[in-house]
């Protein structure tokens, strides 16, 4: 061996003297010992490696309890505790078990305590919940504790998103019609439409209880149940498949509703050209001049509807039923706008009045109107016209605040909001649809032209044996005097004697023809006043 180091034998000397000291330390406590108890040696040795033993083990539990506390695990426990307590048998006034012990589902136990949907002393119950893996992602069906309902888990339901690790718009929850307490939230694998679901068929719109305006996140139809005494706003910035989102709520209503009239007004020029053929009135222009004009002749239409709805009700009689109609513009916000100009700020003032009051007042009478705009500023379209729509829908935008002008100032207050300004701008044609309360998240049908041409020429086939077969009346003779000399306009001068109009100035035969044809007088490019072959096929059609 190998001579130590100087610091190495000061280590061992001081060793040797620490014990020298312990074992005289030791025996001086055994001497006191011995002398305070008055026993042997061999007693005191005994006593003292008992207390030795009970101080040894007092340490190793006061430490383990130290561990236990540090690492979380008595939180743990009194957690597990309750869980226990409440999946537990529970015992009924008669003092029987009611239930048997079941175990509680751990993780959506935890995700909802997490997500502050239940307490930390409420679980799920393992033998309430169904898990079913579908093709878009993942289903839980569960009923949540007593006490609660559906709607504590749809109030959080951007919460429970992230204790999944995905986002709001990866997540739907539907409620029960059995119990409030039960709730059925799909988890996406995925981000929404990240694949295109196909088209559907012609029987499946029929199917479908409503208007369906595209596909939800799980490729099923979503819509709305009725337009009955409802209006549309769609919003969302350009290029966001707004037009052809529309094109395709279009085909579904002639699907759907069967016979109505269609009132166009087509700020694009070409957006709603596919549908002009079978339109009762349709036109291409951004002239502000044009949507008034139509306004008025809608509302004037109302007002004939509630004469004969007040006349029934004078009379007794059942409540008329009128033909729907559905007045469509695209590119809205430009027929609000104004040039400056103290005529163009009337002009403006005057057509927003008008516009409230159609969406407004008509609906009672059965016409529906549905607007587009690739602009919803606060300005963009009026309040008091925005106000009035039942039915809300936003595409893709680039704020929060723009979604509030579409959806409404407190939509963000309403139960399981989507912000539309999370979209992926990238996906076209989707958007958040707020109707009766509720949000949903869907895509808008892309239909290709065949389809929707076959649905049109359906439409025109029926509409043209409806003109063949309509009975004799000044209007159908009008209509067919222009048919058989191949015109699109006739003055007032040259129809008049033709529908045995006596009078000879103009402004009496146009006080003559105007109630007699039930329909509204125009112009030619020469300003030459008469009326138009599409105005009286249009005032045929419609009856009312």
């Amino acid at each position: 061996m190998g001579k130590q180091s100087p610091e190495a034998e000061q280590e061992v000397y001081a060793q040797l003297a620490g014990a020298i000291g312990g074992v005289a330390i030791a025996a001086g406590c055994l001497a006191a010992l011995k002398n305070a108890l008055g026993v042997p040696w061999w007693a005191t040795l005994l006593v003292a490696a008992g207390i030795l033993v009970a101080l040894g083990y007092g340490i190793y539990k006061l430490r383990a309890l130290f561990n236990r506390w540090k690492n979380g695990e008595l939180r743990k426990g009194k957690q597990q505790a309750a869980a226990t307590a409440v999946a537990s048998p529970q015992t009924a006034v008669d003092g029987t078990q009611a239930v048997e012990d079941v175990p509680v589902h751990p993780g959506l136990t935890s995700a909802l305590v997490t997500a502050g949907v239940l307490g930390r002393d409420e679980v799920i119950r393992a033998d309430e919940v169904s898990v079913e893996k579908v093709k878009t992602g993942t289903v839980y069906d569960f009923l949540v504790p007593r006490g609660r309902t559906y709607a504590d888990v749809e109030r959080r339901l951007a919460q429970v998103a992230g204790t999944f690790g995905v986002t709001r718009l990866h997540t739907t929850l539907e409620r029960s019609y059995d119990t409030e307490r039960r709730a059925r939230l799909l988890v996406l694998d995925e981000p929404p439409f990240t694949r295109a679901f196909s088209t559907p068929t012609r029987a499946e719109i029929e199917a479908f209880d409503g208007v369906p305006f595209g596909h939800d996140v799980t490729g099923r139809l979503a819509g709305v149940p009725t337009f009955d005494k409802a209006s549309l706003l769609i919003g969302g910035m350009t290029q966001r498949g707004k037009t052809t989102l529309i094109n395709g709520i279009i085909a579904c209503l002639l699907i759907a509703y069967g016979e109505f009239d269609l009132y166009l007004l087509d700020g694009k020029f070409c957006g709603l050209a596919k549908f002009s053929k079978i339109a009762t009135r349709y036109e291409a222009s951004d002239d502000p001049v044009v949507f008034e004009s139509m306004t008025d002749e809608l509302n004037r239409r109302s007002e004939r509807r509630y004469k004969k709805m007040q006349e029934a009700i004078r009379e007794r009689q059942p409540a008329p039923t009128f033909k729907p109609v559905f007045f469509i513009v695209d590119e809205a916000a430009d027929f609000f706008a104004s040039d400056g100009s103290k005529e163009g700020a009337e002009q403006a003032r005057r057509i927003t009045e008008k516009a409230r009051s159609l969406v407004a007042k008509c609906l009672e009478s059965g016409i529906s109107t549905v607007l587009l705009t690739q602009r919803p500023a606060t300005n963009a379209i009026p309040v008091q016209v925005r106000d009035q729509f039942l039915y809300r829908m936003c595409m893709y935008v680039a704020s929060e605040g723009t979604v509030k002008v579409t959806l409404g100032d407190t939509y963000f207050e309403t139960v399981a909001p989507i912000n539309a300004a999370l979209l992926n701008p990238d996906i076209k044609g989707q958007g958040v649809l707020f109707a009766n309360g509720r949000s949903t998240l869907l895509r808008g049908f892309n239909f290709d032209d065949k389809f929707v041409w076959d649905v049109v020429d359906k439409v025109r086939d029926r509409k043209s044996e409806v003109l063949e077969t309509a009975p004799p009346s000044p209007l159908k003779q009008a209509i067919d005097l222009m048919r058989d000399k191949g015109v699109e306009f006739m003055p007032t001068a040259e129809l008049a004697p033709a529908l045995g109009v006596e009078e000879t100035g103009p402004v009496m035969q146009g006080r003559r023809l105007s109630p007699l044809l039930g329909a509204a007088a125009g112009k030619d490019e020469k300003g030459v006043r008469g009326y138009h072959l599409a105005d009286l096929t249009a005032a045929l059609m419609s009856g009312s």
